[in-house]
């Protein structure tokens, strides 16, 4: 019996290893690393300077919830929670393996930028789901598309138009480069 015991905490220790890998591959922060593992800061630490070669960056987890709400982040937020929610419905898996497969096929939808990170990044659709969960943000019905869009649970929502449909004037513009500034 003692060796069954040991086996499964060895089986249960791999499965924590192998989510902590695929979160640091994905870019995850160590505070979410710590908060989805039951390993050790020290075993998290010396796991992802092995797999990235370098510290994991410091600094406060994204706190916010209007960040998901602006215009390209509330289409990038909208995209992976639509993934995540079917992947909940229809997948049969929950919890971390859900958001780690969900940001997998969000990242799937990008166009391919090489040198380009996404908008959305991991650690984001974490915080993302939190808020969700926490009854912060929620998803709204596009009264033109029909599509589920990221909102703030407590606005009026009776009219809402998404980003897509009823693009902000200044949405996608940018700073124009000088032509001298280039050479």
């Amino acid at each position: 019996m003692a060796n069954g015991i040991r086996n499964k905490s060895v089986v249960a220790e791999a499965r924590q290893i192998g989510t902590a890998i695929a979160l640091v591959n994905f870019g995850a922060r160590l505070q979410l690393l710590e908060m989805e593992t039951t390993l050790s800061r020290e075993r998290l630490l010396k796991l992802y300077k092995e797999i990235k070669g370098v510290s994991p960056p410091k600094g406060m987890l994204p706190f916010s919830a209007d960040w998901f709400v602006t215009w390209q982040p509330g289409i990038h937020a909208s995209v992976f929670l639509n993934i995540h929610r079917y992947l909940l419905q229809h997948a049969q898996i929950e919890g971390i393996e859900a958001v780690i497969k969900a940001y997998q096929l969000y990242l799937e939808m990008l166009p391919a930028e090489p040198d380009k990170e996404a908008l959305l990044s991991m650690t984001r659709a974490w915080t993302l789901i939190r808020f969700v969960e926490n009854k912060m943000l929620t998803m709204i019905r596009c009264q033109e598309c029909g599509g589920q869009f990221v909102a703030h649970t407590y606005d009026l929502h009776r009219a809402f138009r998404c980003g897509l449909c009823h693009v902000p004037s200044r949405a996608g513009k940018k700073k124009k480069v000088e032509p001298e500034a280039l050479v």
